[in-house]
């Protein structure tokens, strides 16, 4: 691996554990420990442990913040409340995703943003080139970690190493200023796996004491480390979107089904409003489905789609699911073609192999 690669603190105990890294987006992270079934099935079915400390946190502070977030991001940023968690887009003027992030208001004027690591640079970037009034914009993403665990015995685990109620902290919700394991952390009901479970951000220290204390205290319980590969199959499976692939500056959140984050009635004139209320008003040019295979084969990203002679689009992600057990894949497509039941084919390796439009979220728990 080049020694250019950035790491996170956590690098040096993947070994341990069995980590393979590879190359992704700039970072060499843990594709797998075990083996991506076998932690994909205990983040369903016990927990998993992920190191996402590549992620990107910035602060966006000053009596201007909020009206600078609300003509920044598709969502309504006024809706929160202290201590609340928002999933939302920030566009380019035509409707295209810069990224999708978290925003978690933390009080009045302060509001931590938590953005895809391989777009930080270029988030930043947009953040400033469109800065106004009283607001600061800080990077703290090499003062922040994050740990995820994920997994329906996720709440019990942590439980033990922490006096705070943990059942009090809802979805979509997070406190600061937790001790865990005699570390200071921001804990939040949140996650990228259709599972329930928590992230947990803190210092660098914070993170290398709590991976092993955390691996520990669910042994019993069957918690295991994961790796980007599970990461994806369970993001995959559950519906969640994935930036460079369902979301790109060419492809809209409401071709991708977001439509829940593009409040177009909000007053305040976010960047890309009006193209996206054209597309609410006139329809997406594109449409995100789900498709089964019915051939044998593996619908792979990039792979193109046809209905008849016509190429119709491509498959933005797919794999064999590691639940369901069946060939799936989500396929960027035009919206005339996108009715559920519609039989269309998907180019493998020059071979056309049959497929189905199916509906989506593939997994709901």
């Amino acid at each position: 691996m080049s020694e250019t690669l950035k790491r996170t603190v956590l690098f040096d105990s993947y070994a341990e554990y069995g980590g393979k890294t590879i190359d992704f987006g700039g970072w060499e992270l843990p594709v797998q420990f075990s083996s991506i079934k076998a932690e994909h099935e205990a983040v369903r079915t016990k927990a998993g442990l992920f190191d996402v400390s590549h992620m990107g946190e910035v602060l966006v502070r000053g009596e201007g913040a909020l009206a600078y977030l609300q003509k920044l991001v598709t969502n309504d940023v006024s809706k929160l409340k202290d201590g609340q968690a928002q999933y939302t887009a920030m566009c380019y003027e035509n409707g295209g995703t810069v990224d999708d992030l978290l925003i978690y208001k933390r009080a009045d004027n302060d509001y931590l943003l938590v953005v895809n690591a391989s777009n930080i640079d270029k988030d930043l970037e947009w953040m400033n080139k469109h800065l106004t009034g009283d607001v600061t914009i800080e990077d703290q993403s090499a003062a922040y970690t994050l740990l995820a665990l994920q997994g329906p015995v996720a709440q019990d685990v942590l439980q033990k190493l922490t006096d705070e109620p943990l059942e009090e902290i809802k979805f979509f919700r997070f406190k600061e200023n937790v001790n865990i394991a005699g570390h200071n952390v921001l804990i939040s009901r949140t996650g990228y796996t259709g599972e329930d479970g928590f992230e947990i951000y803190g210092s660098p220290e914070a993170a290398v004491a709590l991976w092993p204390a955390i691996l520990k205290a669910g042994e019993s319980e069957g918690v295991i480390p994961a790796g980007l590969g599970a990461r994806d199959t369970l993001r995959f499976e559950s519906g969640l979107p994935l930036y460079g692939q369902e979301l790109s500056k060419d492809i809209s959140p409401l071709e991708t089904g977001l439509g829940f984050v593009v409040k177009v009635n909000k007053e305040e004139d976010f960047i890309g409003k009006e193209a996206l209320a054209a597309q609410k008003e006139n329809g997406v040019p594109r449409k995100l489905v789900g498709l089964e295979m019915i051939d044998k084969g593996i619908p792979r990203t990039g792979y193109k789609v046809f209905l008849g002679d016509e190429e119709i689009g491509e498959v933005t992600t797919g794999t064999q699911s590691p639940t369901l057990k069946k060939n799936i894949g989500f396929a960027l497509l035009k919206s005339e073609h996108t009715s559920q039941g519609t039989e269309v084919e998907v180019e493998v390796r020059n071979k056309r192999l049959k497929a189905v439009i199916i509906a989506t979220p593939f997994y709901k728990r």
